[in-house]
């Protein structure tokens, strides 16, 4: 009973920026858990390279090569997804960018480019799939939030700024969808080794102060993602909803 309100056999999910990193790590791990997984993607390289690796382990999986900061066209790119392959049981939320420079340096233009991935994105592919799921009555969408939705820190405002929206809008989108049977939860990473950290990974200092400020004592591995994911994206959560779940070593229990 147990290991079933675990299994996601049959469950169709939707990663978002799923070819590489983060995304690929999340797309793997809830696949080996059963579930059927579509890729999505802009670099059609990187996606078909990913796919075929997954595919290569036994995981279902599907391309799905769609531009997720063009919000006019993510409601007929979910539509034509699920003709093709089914309905999307899961959206999960992962696409994102930082940008680092100083606060007095940041261009508008900056600026709206991580709004635009970060906070659009999130918001009109979690609309595009919740109107298709509240008239099934069922469904579940996990945004990928950061530690950075309620700590600061120096050269990433608008990061931060981004990654707050995140946490407020999974909490009020809750509020609208919970009754109509799909929950909105958030995982919020804290530092993980990935090829977009491998400069802050590689600065002795950086990780010196890091491993002292992380009761973990260490970076992330992408892998310990992976439970968070299967947890909310399976029966074991249906009872969960507006939660944002923090695995980030205990960065945010400390001072």
């Amino acid at each position: 009973m147990t290991q079933g309100l675990f299994d996601l056999k049959g469950r169709r999910i939707l990663i978002t920026g799923s070819s590489r990193g983060i995304g690929l790590a999340l797309a793997r791990g809830l696949g080996q858990a059963g579930g059927s997984i579509i890729l999505n993607g802009r670099d059609p390289k990187a996606l078909g390279e990913a796919a075929r690796a997954l595919a290569a382990e036994g995981i279902d999986v599907t391309e799905a090569g769609f531009d997720v900061t063009d919000p006019h066209a993510l409601d007929a790119a979910v539509e034509e997804l699920e003709s093709r392959v089914g309905p999307i049981e899961v959206l999960v939320n992962n696409a994102g960018i930082n940008r680092r420079f100083p606060a007095t340096e940041v261009t508008p233009e900056t600026f709206r480019e991580v709004q635009a991935v970060n906070v659009e994105a999130v918001f009109f592919m979690a609309q595009a799939c919740a109107r298709r799921m509240l008239k099934r009555g069922h469904g579940k969408i996990v945004n990928i939030a950061s530690v950075q939705s309620e700590l600061g820190r120096a050269t990433i405002t608008p990061y931060a700024a981004s990654k707050g929206a995140v946490r407020t809008m999974t909490r009020s989108l809750c509020a609208e969808w919970a009754k109509g049977g799909v929950q909105v939860n958030a995982i919020a990473p804290g530092y993980f080794a990935t090829e977009l950290t491998k400069v802050l990974v590689e600065d002795e200092a950086f990780t010196d102060w890091l491993c002292k400020r992380v009761p973990a004592g260490r970076w992330g591995k992408v892998e310990e993602l992976v439970g968070a994911a299967v947890f909310l994206s399976s029966a074991a959560s249906d009872f969960v909803n507006g939660h944002l779940l923090y695995v980030d070593g205990g960065m945010t229990a400390v001072v």
